[in-house]
């Protein structure tokens, strides 16, 4: 099997799933891969789009289309579903509604029909449903790409992803897309911004259905932007015009509802236990997640999950102005990011960390103001980026390191493209990914040459080792050993 890379978040259906809003009827994955509503759209950003995406920090071209990742030669993706969220979208703005609707629209790239949709719609298990079914509908239907015949099928388990890779050819490939959730809201919380109106009874009715899928999501991304009366979130809006729409809730610890969420997803009966990703949670709700595995799972081996984050450099939840690495103000240092101690619990549990490939979650605003080129040279311009993503991988690395882990098999790459994220410039679709690999595996060779005897023996590794591990390996292995 080629190592091409895994992606352990990301979003392939966000925007062709926005657009079939615009056609009749609704909701339908084209199989024609020229139309928009079609999940095989692709749409690599042309010379206006990287200009426009450089100014605002906007990205209305798609990243991971399945037409990209086959041109990548991904065959193992994780997917999310994502039931967008209403609170999104104010009232009016200056007394125009105009304005917040054109904001998202920009933001997301779906269609005025989608945001319409979203303004008048009651039900976020209903959208679940309606985003898984839009998966279903051409899965294992073919498409010709570059001469060769790909597929995407849902899977179950490792055990389909293997029975993928090994009926693959040439000729003829195999995707295996493994489902996700991102946001508990998904089960019908958090519907009123300014109100509770879950329903107990119904929210763990609906994570019963999700468990009985054909297709059972691997994890859930407990929380996201907005109060979803399960747990707090962490800050991560900073669009003045919106921002406020996320201050309830914000930093909250877990409910009681949440805590019985908790439950129903961590329960193993059948082999149907769906995984929670921590990315997200308010730093509250974390540490209390932390000590429910300490005590109510402490016999059980449940890996915590970044499915998409960074960093921050700083010490703990409890020091968070605390900071042992150099590294550290080269990083974001906001609480949705990750801390040290919390890296360690990661890895110790045997658990995964997902780099978010956006560059308001990867690196500093100084970091990121001297990774820019200001004249056109692609070489130049890897070998800056690659420092965003090297310093993470370091720094974790060292940690682990220091504290006598295997350094090099947490961490993987959990983009969030198509997501509502700001590229690391360069970086701008599944296809780059090995663009900058060669640049990654050079920055591991410099830092091998400067600092390789300061590691544990077990951790002298090779740089192609290192960078495959991030790329493939990692994700590889966590999903061989969790996704049943």
């Amino acid at each position: 099997m080629k190592k091409s890379y895994i992606d352990i978040h990301c979003h392939p259906s966000l925007k062709p799933y926005g657009k079939s809003f615009k056609y009749t009827p609704t909701k339908q994955n084209n199989l024609n891969a020229g139309r928009k509503n079609s999940i095989w759209h692709y749409s690599p950003p042309n010379f206006i789009e990287r200009q426009f995406n450089k100014l605002l920090t906007l990205t209305k071209f798609t990243q991971t289309d399945l037409t990209a990742l086959a041109k990548a030669d991904c065959n193992i993706v994780v997917i999310s579903l994502y039931p967008f969220e209403k609170h999104f979208l104010k009232d009016k703005m200056l007394g125009v509604k105009f304005i917040p609707d054109l904001l998202v629209n920009l933001a997301a790239g779906v269609s005025q029909k989608r945001i319409d949709n979203l303004r008048n719609h009651n039900s976020y298990f209903q959208d679940l449903n309606d985003e898984y079914d839009f998966y279903k509908q051409l899965d294992n239907f073919a498409q010709v790409i570059d001469g060769i015949t790909f597929t995407y099928r849902l899977v179950s388990n490792y055990t389909d992803i293997s029975t993928n890779i090994t009926t693959s050819t040439n000729n003829r490939k195999i995707i295996s897309l493994v489902p996700t959730i991102e946001g508990a809201h998904a089960f019908e919380t958090g519907l009123h911004k300014d109100k509770d109106t879950a329903d107990e009874t119904t929210v763990l009715k609906h994570i019963d259905t999700v468990k009985n899928w054909e297709h059972k999501p691997f994890f859930i991304t407990l929380a996201h932007h907005f109060y979803n009366e399960i747990c707090g979130h962490a800050r991560s809006i900073s669009i003045g015009l919106i921002k406020d729409n996320q201050n309830r809730g914000l930093n909250k610890d877990i409910t009681p509802l949440g805590f019985k969420v908790i439950d129903k997803l961590l329960d193993d009966s059948d082999n149907k236990r769906i995984l929670i990703d921590i990315k997200h949670m308010s730093t509250a709700s974390r540490k209390t997640y932390y000590h429910l595995l300490e005590t109510t799972y402490a016999n059980q081996n449940i890996p915590i999950i970044v499915s998409h984050g960074a960093a921050n450099g700083r010490r703990s939840i409890v020091e968070w102005d605390v900071s042992d690495s150099t590294f550290s103000k080269h990083f974001r240092q906001d609480d949705i990011n990750i801390y040290d101690s919390e890296i360690l619990r990661i890895a110790k549990s045997k658990g995964i960390f997902g780099l978010q490939l956006d560059e308001r979650r990867i690196a500093s605003r100084k970091a990121i103001a001297s990774s820019r080129i200001y004249w056109p040279s692609k070489k130049r311009r890897y070998k800056n980026k690659s420092n965003l993503i090297w310093r993470q991988i370091r720094h974790i690395a060292e940690l682990l390191d220091k504290n006598g882990l295997f350094c090099w098999e947490t961490v993987a790459i959990g983009s969030d493209f198509d997501g509502i994220v700001n590229p690391i410039k360069g970086l701008w679709t599944a296809e780059n990914l090995e663009d900058i690999k060669p640049y990654l595996i050079k920055k591991a060779e410099e830092y091998l040459n400067a600092y390789q005897s300061n590691l544990q023996p077990q951790n002298q590794i090779s740089a192609t080792e290192i960078i495959d591990r991030v790329l493939f390996i990692n994700a590889n292995e966590f999903l061989k050993t969790n996704f049943k």
